[in-house]
């Protein structure tokens, strides 16, 4: 698992059928602590994430485990919606 901040959508004209009507976001990988990095992602929304939050996304295989995506072309899912993050028992990132 990744985590990212969601900057953005993305809007394609054409798609896959099998995952017609799905809700590509814009993600820029963070720290644990919601630090920038200069990487992005593109993942298919899963959890109703909106710009700004900072999520969890799984990529490769793991994304098409779902119920949504299994064996269809995905290779990166947002998965959950980060509240905080624990690390060392001090909290280094709440929403």
């Amino acid at each position: 698992m990744i985590f990212g901040r969601v900057v953005g959508s993305v809007v394609s004209t054409k798609s896959s059928q099998e995952v017609g009507g799905a809700k590509y976001l814009l993600v820029r990988v963070t720290s644990p602590r919601g630090e920038l990095r200069q990487e992005y992602i593109v993942a298919l929304d899963l959890v109703g994430s909106g710009t700004g939050e900072i999520v969890v996304v799984a990529q490769g295989s793991s994304s098409r485990q779902t119920n949504v995506t299994y064996q269809k072309p995905v290779d990166a899912v947002i998965a959950g919606i980060v509240d905080m993050v624990e690390e060392d028992g001090r909290v280094v990132f709440r929403k």
